[in-house]
């Protein structure tokens, strides 16, 4: 019997988790769900952030993913793994948890509108958590979808560090572009914290030594990702015109028409075959 074809979702926000009925959080929670009712097997992966309701959500920790510790800045982050379904879609949501990057505080700002400072290494830990958590499991995914900055640095890592693991080895990595920008542009040593075994200065040569904003960011995403998909109506035009140029495919804005998006998955999928 052909095994099905595999994909996986790191999703910055996902609808009913984060309450806010968003395009992005509900692109984020029926693709999934689309894809694993047509034949897919899915994985699902998203940051704790602490204003996810644990109880409500009926959370609970996955010990036996938990336990791994991440080097940030030669600091040691304990890496938390847990996990919720969404019964009537027959999916399951993974969260990246950490007491010192998500424990209580909110998504991406505090109460009072201010970014967080560190949601430089949160990007950083949320990205390798995903990652490191998917390569325990043993499960090797066909497509790897990246929506929100969050997971930008995903395409990198998996290309550089984990080109190698063969878990990854023939994976396609569709980045989505969205207006979701963050405004306080990360640190100059922003490049230096990335770094791992895998990843030399080469490799972030383009963001090194000065602040990192979202247009920054996203291009080296863009540079490091196999497709494109446009998720919301109008995203920004300096990196459309980059995308533009890359040579890589596009899709363009779809709205809520999931079909185009499990087409873009199968041509990627049987190019590479």
């Amino acid at each position: 019997m052909k095994e099905p074809n595999r994909i996986l979702f790191l999703a910055q926000e996902i609808y009913p988790y984060l309450a806010d009925e968003s395009p992005i959080r509900l692109l984020n929670r029926q693709l999934p769900e689309y894809f694993q009712a047509n034949g897919y097997e899915t994985r699902t992966f998203m940051p704790k952030f602490g204003e996810i309701n644990e109880r409500r959500n009926q959370l609970h920790e996955v010990i036996r993913l938990s336990g791994m510790n991440m080097i940030i800045e030669d600091a040691d982050h304990p890496l938390l793994i847990k996990v919720t379904s969404i019964q009537q879609a027959r999916i399951q949501i993974y969260f990246i948890d950490n007491d010192d990057y998500f424990g209580r505080r909110k998504g991406i700002v505090d109460e009072s509108g201010k970014e967080y400072a560190d949601n430089d290494e949160r990007c950083i830990f949320f990205a390798r958590g995903a990652i490191e958590t998917v390569k325990k499991l043993r499960w090797t995914p066909d497509i790897i979808y990246c929506s929100g900055w969050m997971s930008a640095l995903a395409p990198l890592y998996l290309k550089k560090a984990y080109a190698d693991t063969p878990f990854f080895t023939k994976s396609k990595i569709i980045l989505s572009l969205d207006n979701e920008e963050y405004k306080q542009p990360f640190g100059s040593t922003f490049a230096q914290k990335m770094l791992i075994e895998g990843i030399g200065t080469n490799d972030v040569r383009s963001i090194a030594g000065f602040p990192v904003g979202y247009e920054e960011l996203m291009r080296l995403a863009i540079d490091n990702a196999d497709a494109i998909a446009l998720s919301t109506p109008v995203v920004n035009p300096r990196l459309l015109n980059y995308v533009q140029t890359s040579g890589k495919p596009i899709m363009p804005y779809q709205g809520e028409n999931t079909v185009d998006y499990w087409n873009l998955c199968n041509s990627m999928i049987e190019d590479a075959r």
